[in-house]
């Protein structure tokens, strides 16, 4: 009986350096938080629950990064440039435990501090414990109100929200002021995967354990995990956002020309599996194009469980590599990702309104070249993962002054089940509104 309390807290101590490690990985070297997880998970031998305590402690703690530094500084009276990289990730993790977990205060200093003496070394273990113990003296609402006094009504709700004050100032763009607050709330909350059938190939109803999605056909989410589901495991289904769906789906019901359909920025491939069977049901076939070749690998994949109907190519979309005219285009444009926080809990705070402005000029020359690939009456779906107007009403904008013989259509018509989804002519989701990720969509034709 004695011997099991000392195991247990041992094999607590070995996921939180697992979950130290990766989150080193991603502060140092700019790793993704999911991908590194899932890939140090993969190896770490855990069980279910200390699994579990990794998840919750690398994308809770990459997730509040921003607030948990103002925090840390306040309480240790000094920046962060003053302490090694390395302390500073000890003492976001110790934070996190304290004031995003139910873990109790001696617990979550104590294996901090442990922590700290079997990774940087014993000298370190005193200002960490000095700085944790100072975190704990308050709650989180009690930090963020703490922080926010004086500031401004916008600089208080990012505090408050857990979000860089220039993208609440981009929601505030697109969002009545009431709906901020649960617009930010729900990038803060883990969402469950969502699956979907590729058409042709399977139903919803082929699922297990399966609650089909409010709007999309195709979509469902599960009590299973995707990896137990028959259908995932032989690529006739696959998890993708429900978003994600709608947005392809709005293009296959559009009124378009009899012809082939081209899928310009494919990778990975979930849009592209979707876009395919809707095009073997009318009769079409889709070219994938995919200018990065490991990605073009991974639309292949996505796209194997086709018999016939699809041809993917490794080819950049500024430079069109077809001769042919498209009669329904997606361009799913690289973007900032604004619209997944709630999945990549880092991107918040590492990305800047630099980042916005840089993939401007590659998003107008990706919408240009499909709209000239189009043939007459054709459509093009413009769909990004951000609601950022820079990367969305802007460029659609834009691009449309250049190209006077293209012309807006009104995409809402093509989702009449989703509610409250008009951006203008523009189609805009949102996880507190639709429970999907912030997809943006514009349809053009010419």
């Amino acid at each position: 009986m004695g011997a099991c309390p000392a195991h247990r807290d041992g094999a607590v101590v070995s996921a939180r350096r697992v979950a130290f490690d990766v989150l080193r990985q991603v502060t140092g070297e700019g790793a993704y938080a999911n991908l590194a997880l899932a890939k140090r998970l993969a190896v770490a031998g855990l069980d279910s629950r200390d699994a579990a305590l990794v998840t919750e402690l690398v994308a809770g703690t990459c997730r509040l990064m921003g607030t948990y530094d103002r925090i840390i500084e306040a309480a240790g009276g000094r920046a962060l440039g003053s302490l090694q990289p390395a302390v500073v990730d000890l003492l976001r993790l110790g934070t996190h435990q304290l004031l995003g977990m139910d873990v109790k205060r001696h617990a979550a200093v104590g294996t901090t501090v442990e922590l700290a003496r079997g990774t940087v070394g014993q000298r370190v273990t005193g200002v960490v414990n000095a700085i944790l113990r100072k975190v704990a003296a308050r709650t989180l609402d009690e930090w963020t109100d703490h922080l926010a006094s004086g500031a401004d009504e916008r600089e208080a709700l990012a505090l408050r929200g857990h979000h860089p004050r220039w993208i609440v100032d981009a929601y505030a763009a697109l969002l009545p002021t009431e709906e901020l607050p649960a617009a930010l709330a729900a990038n803060n909350v883990n969402p469950t995967p969502t699956l979907v059938v590729r058409p042709g190939l399977a139903e919803v109803a082929d699922l297990l354990d399966a609650t089909p999605t409010p709007f999309s056909p195709f979509g469902a989410t599960s009590t299973r995990p995707p990896g137990e589901q028959p259908l995932v495991r032989d690529g006739r289904a696959g998890v993708q956002d429900e978003g994600s769906q709608l947005v392809a789906w709005a293009l296959a019901r559009a009124d378009a020309p009899e012809g082939p359909w081209l899928d310009m920025c494919a990778g990975p491939g979930g849009k592209a599996a979707l876009l395919a069977g809707l095009a073997r049901r009318d009769g079409r076939w889709l070219l994938a194009s995919e200018a990065q070749e490991h990605r073009a690998r991974l639309v292949r994949q996505a796209l194997s469980a086709y018999p016939d109907g699809t041809v993917t190519i490794t080819a950049d979309g500024t430079a069109p590599a077809w001769d042919a005219a498209f009669a329904r285009i997606m361009v799913d444009a690289p973007c900032t990702g604004l619209g997944a926080l709630r999945r990549r809990p880092e991107s918040r705070w590492r990305r800047s309104p630099d980042d916005v402005t840089a993939l401007g000029g590659l998003q107008r020359s990706l919408l240009r070249h499909a709209v000239e690939s189009l043939r007459p009456g054709g459509v093009v779906a413009y769909v990004t993962c951000s609601p950022h107007r820079a990367e969305t009403v802007e460029v659609v904008d834009d691009v449309l002054a250049e190209m006077p013989d293209a012309r807006r259509l009104h995409a809402p018509d093509l989702l009449p089940e989703v509610p409250d989804c008009a951006l203008g002519d523009d189609v805009q989701l949102w996880p507190h509104r639709h429970g999907t990720d912030a997809m943006y969509l514009a349809l053009l034709t010419r």
